[in-house]
């Protein structure tokens, strides 16, 4: 049976075991797995170098799922994706053959480098855990998790991401370099091994459950409150063109449950709310052209929204 404190062991043990690869990932690591938690997908944005590919990957590794690499490129193909009907010469019958979709951990690396085509190629299977080819819906297996890294539209050679599917993210992590510290323990750990050994820690039985159980978690009518206290005040905020719609409330709600859940409780907290509510909103929110010119920081934004934000408990 699943309770709070086995989501909060299971939790730490999973981190602690990352840090046999991964140096200053902690805090990442441990929304990621919020995430997961809440049977939501992860968007991670950052400059090249910065261990993104390597975590998902060790993640992958830990919990014991099955687990897939899709190199995004200019041009990739959607059916290189969810995968296409061949014809075989032997049976004078069309098969299907799997694309790398089909699988419970997907890591979609650098994904902004391809075209909104191809990129669109996963709205279904991040949203309704099916894909369709030629008419014919194909379910994928549970639990199924997207990990995508992007690159900073700075970078060249890079294409948005449609408002539609940065959405479909429950969160988005912004990866910063590491500080002199960090990357100094980072060259320590990797002098003698680059790619030390890591651990299974627990099944897909065992997540399915957690992701059972996190629905579960107790939430107040207050907390509720100062859930919709927050994404409201993101439709009247001077700075921000669009607002945060419903499902950003619902994510709200799911990942504070989960963060209960890391924390070994089975009720939320206000301060389980604040903090995942950056990660929630800062690819929900579209600034406005004055505070873009202004040069305003979405991170400066939310805080302020934060600080607004009425709790009453």
């Amino acid at each position: 049976m699943i309770t709070a404190k086995k989501v909060k062991n299971l939790t730490d043990d999973v981190i602690k075991e990352c840090s046999k690869r991964l140096v200053g990932y902690e805090a990442y690591l441990k929304k990621i797995l919020i995430s997961l938690w809440a049977n939501g997908h992860v968007l991670l944005e950052g400059n090249p170098g910065l261990a993104k590919t390597l975590a998902a990957s060790t993640l992958a590794e830990i919990l014991g799922l099955d687990f897939n690499r899709i190199q995004f490129t200019p041009d990739l193909m959607p059916s290189d994706i969810t995968g296409v009907n061949v014809f075989n010469q032997k049976t004078r019958e069309f098969e299907f053959l799997e694309g790398p979709v089909f699988t419970n951990f997907l890591l979609c690396d650098e994904i902004n480098r391809s075209p909104p085509k191809t990129q669109s190629a996963l709205l279904e299977a991040m949203q309704e855990r099916q894909v369709s080819v030629e008419g014919e819906a194909r379910k994928l297996d549970k639990p199924f998790l997207v990990i995508a890294t992007q690159n900073p539209l700075e970078n060249a050679g890079v294409y948005p991401l449609p408002e539609a599917q940065q959405d479909r993210f429950l969160i988005k992590l912004l990866i910063d370099f590491p500080s002199r510290e960090v990357e100094r323990e980072m060259l320590k750990l990797k002098h003698r091994d680059l790619f030390p050994s890591v651990s299974r820690l627990t099944d897909k039985e065992t997540i399915l459950a957690i992701q059972d159980f996190v629905p579960k978690v107790d939430i107040s009518y207050e907390v509720l409150e100062y859930i919709l206290n927050i994404v409201m005040n993101t439709r009247n905020n001077r700075n921000i063109e669009l607002g945060a719609s419903p499902r950003a409330s619902l994510a709200l709600m799911q990942l504070s449950k989960a963060t209960a859940a890391i924390n070994g409780r089975d009720f939320v907290e206000p301060d389980d709310v604040k903090y995942v509510a950056f990660d929630v909103l800062n690819h929900r929110l579209v600034l406005s052209h004055e505070a873009e010119l202004d040069r305003i920081d979405i991170r400066d934004v939310v805080s302020k929204i934060l600080e607004e934000s009425e709790v009453k408990i």
